[in-house]
């Protein structure tokens, strides 16, 4: 099977072409400090065969984060836990990422502070956010400064990626965004503007960030909304800053509220396209749960990589029983390794 053919670029040689995306737990109890449960998550997800794991949303400044219960790398002790799940998951061997992020305008977090969030322009995402102050030239530097020491961190606690999250309508997509993006300086109205900041980011974390290790980088592809960010668009975006980045990943929506037809791999068409148009490697992720349409996307050459979430949350082994049940030979974890290979019990 496609789907158990080893992958390598840079520092990650994958086991497999299965990839389990990020998807926030909200469960730290502290600020921004990783517990049990996340070691848990992870570390069960290596366990069950994952070649490489994306961990959640993990915010570079306090006002960065989704809500007050995401994880943090903005301090030097967000380090040791993050090392812990690295651990982890690296005994059973997987990979490990760790996504970056800046959630702008639509940060929930120390809810009654109105004057806590930042965006573009102070465009609120519905009426059951803050309307964000408009960030200054100043916190753009600010912010950029934050990815930076944010990579060092992720390198500290010895990631072999991270990922940039420019999608999902959170700060950096809400840049590249003509929606949430009015602003009428340089990090607004074209497209070089609106890159900008997201250019601005990469190369601040290239300053850190080893060369021999992969960086990755989320983005919407489309923001299912007219007048909002297009396919064409992003090929472009992908096109200016391809040079940094290792491996994209397509997903779509979240800027603004939209209507989304939403099917089974319904985002793939957007991962085939800037894969062959922009000559990337990319991920496909978007409701995927049945290893025949895997095989399909593989085999068709529409993504090197595919991404697992809801159906890796419902069962973290399904990797490991999809050889079990076509009799691939992989390395299974020696605690189960008996109940994998002897069939006749």
């Amino acid at each position: 099977m496609n789907v158990f053919t080893p992958y390598e670029i840079k520092n990650l040689k994958l086991k497999n072409r299965i990839v389990f995306p990020p998807m926030d737990l909200y469960c730290s109890k502290g600020e921004g400090v990783l517990n049990d449960e996340h070691y848990v998550h992870y570390v069960s997800r290596a366990v069950g065969g994952v070649g490489l794991i994306i961990m959640e949303a993990t915010a570079v400044v306090q006002n960065g984060r989704i809500s007050d219960q995401c994880l943090g790398i903005w301090d030097d002790s967000h380090v040791e836990g993050l090392k812990r799940v690295v651990d982890g998951v690296r005994n059973y061997g997987a990979a490990i990422a760790l996504q970056l992020n800046h959630a702008g305008r639509k940060c929930r977090a120390n809810g009654d502070d109105l004057n806590y969030t930042v965006a573009p322009s102070p465009i609120s995402f519905d009426d059951t956010y803050r309307v964000p102050k408009e960030i200054s030239k100043k916190e753009i530097d600010e912010v950029v400064a934050h990815f930076r020491e944010a990579a060092k961190r992720a390198d500290q606690a010895g990631f072999d990626a991270i990922e940039i999250h420019g999608a999902h309508g959170y700060l950096i997509s809400e840049f590249l965004s003509p929606l949430s993006n009015k602003r009428m300086d340089e990090y607004g109205g074209n497209i070089d503007n609106r890159v900008r900041l997201l250019r601005e980011v990469l190369e601040a974390v290239h300053e850190v960030w080893p060369s021999h290790k992969a960086l990755l980088l989320r983005l919407s592809a489309t923001d299912h909304l007219p007048e909002g960010m297009t396919l064409e668009e992003t090929v472009q975006v992908v096109n200016r800053v391809k040079d940094l980045v290792d491996i994209f990943h397509i997903s779509s929506g979240g800027v603004q509220q939209a209507s989304i037809h939403l099917f089974p791999g319904y985002q793939i068409g957007l991962s085939e396209t800037i894969k062959h148009r922009c000559q990337v490697p990319t991920i496909a992720v978007g409701l995927i749960k049945d290893f025949d349409v895997i095989e399909e996307i593989l085999g068709n050459e529409r993504a090197d990589l595919v991404a697992m979430g809801r159906a890796l949350f419902r069962n973290p082994y399904a990797v490991l029983q999809k050889a079990f049940e076509k009799g691939i030979p992989i390395e299974y974890p020696g605690i189960y390794e008996e109940a994998f290979l002897d069939k006749l019990r």
